[in-house]
């Protein structure tokens, strides 16, 4: 089972200084539109291929987030398959992200 946090959760860990990988894994067009920052971005699609690309502290958590939390289940799939533990699904994406935390974040 893939591990999913509330945008309210990835928030609060956040303003703490805990250490947080964002990840989003939408379209180029989708990160051009909106994003969360600091966030790296790497296309669902390419993950595979480019995961070893994250510079991933060793006691940081990975959030890995898209437009409604669907292909994000995915992202955290294939890093945890590659060995990456630490990782979690935003759910919701960054819809709820912009619904729930930040309104400034324009929608889609």
């Amino acid at each position: 089972m893939i591990p999913q946090i509330h945008p309210n959760d990835v928030k609060a860990k956040l303003d703490a200084g805990e250490p947080v990988v964002l990840l989003d894994v939408r379209q180029p067009n989708e990160y051009a539109y909106c994003r969360l920052e600091p966030s790296e971005h790497i296309p669902l699609h390419e993950l595979p291929g480019r995961w070893e690309e994250l510079d991933v502290p060793a006691d940081a958590l990975v959030v890995v987030y898209c437009h409604h939390g669907v292909r994000s289940l995915s992202g955290a799939a294939i890093l945890m398959q590659a060995g990456i533990n630490n990782v979690a699904s935003m759910s919701g994406g960054i819809e709820a992200w912009s619904l729930l935390v930040d309104p400034t974040v324009r929608r889609y």
